[in-house]
């Protein structure tokens, strides 16, 4: 089977079902598992992240879903040529991925993955295995994300929950939504403003002031702990200095729907309590 990845959390589903031998494209985002490497670039983003402020990178993604426009091109001539049996993408954010009805038809299935919630995600696992010809593993992967996950929340039973504010974008701040209130819950946190299982969305930093947080983290979406970190520093005047603050990779164990939300569960769960679970 020939598999095209367009969603960075598809790919590392396909890695922790052992088929990424069987990846032959993927999105200029996937990134995990480092050996997906080997797979060719077929879409790429039109804002370059790299080069740009947090709030110039909003700025330019406001504009470019204003104006009616894709986030993301596919080099169409790529795709073909990689004669695809299933492409994977996803209709959950227009600024993650290319949306299913953007792929241009070269013959393959096409698979969206659309998780909203941490059960939805395991679900998504087990979707994915099941069409891709290993259900068996897709199961044990999602069963073993889930028990991880349940075993941070046995271990903060009793304790007492900070009130916590997850960043999910810092210029402007946006709370956070989806599975990641449900990550900040097993934790054994409160999140004060942030929603499961509907979008994050915009707010301010007086209103995060206004909720009375205990612990703000910043996580902003496709950032790494560095990148976090640096972001954090430029704004660090709109911030209470009564707060406890913490900066994590949200590209790898946050943001994306994938396994490894459970190690990000554990992490929240070192930064809150001051535990670690094995």
């Amino acid at each position: 089977m020939r598999i095209v990845s367009l969603l960075p959390s598809a790919t590392e589903i396909i890695g922790d079902l052992g088929l990424i031998d069987s990846l032959v494209g993927r999105s200029c985002e996937c990134n995990w598992p480092p050996s997906s490497a080997n797979a060719k670039i077929v879409s790429l983003s039109r804002v370059d992240s790299m080069q740009l402020s947090g709030a110039q990178i909003d700025a330019q993604v406001r504009s470019a879903l204003g104006d009616g426009n894709e986030l993301y091109s596919i080099d169409e001539e790529v795709l073909r040529q990689l004669a695809p049996d299933v492409i994977i993408t996803q209709d959950l954010c227009r600024v993650c991925a290319i949306s299913s009805d953007n792929v241009c038809d070269v013959g393959a299935k096409v698979i969206s993955l659309d998780p909203r919630t941490i059960n939805e995600v395991a679900q998504s696992v087990v979707t994915l295995g099941a069409a891709l010809g290993v259900a068996a593993k897709g199961k044990q992967v999602a069963d073993q994300m889930l028990e991880r996950i349940e075993k941070v929340r046995r271990a903060v039973v009793g304790r007492k929950r900070p009130r916590v504010f997850i960043a999910e974008w810092l210029d402007p701040p946006f709370a956070s939504g989806h599975w990641i209130p449900e990550m900040v819950e097993a934790a054994g946190g409160i999140e004060v403003l942030g929603k499961p299982g509907v979008p994050s969305v915009t707010t301010s930093w007086q209103a995060v002031r206004d909720a009375q947080p205990d612990i703000v983290v910043f996580a902003p979406c496709g950032f790494d702990e560095a990148r976090a970190a640096k972001e954090a520093a430029v704004l660090v005047n709109q911030f209470d200095p009564n707060w406890r603050t913490a900066c994590v990779n949200a590209d790898r164990f946050f943001a994306r729907p994938a396994p490894s939300i459970a190690d990000g569960v554990k992490q929240l769960a070192e930064i809150f309590h001051g535990i670690k679970v094995a």
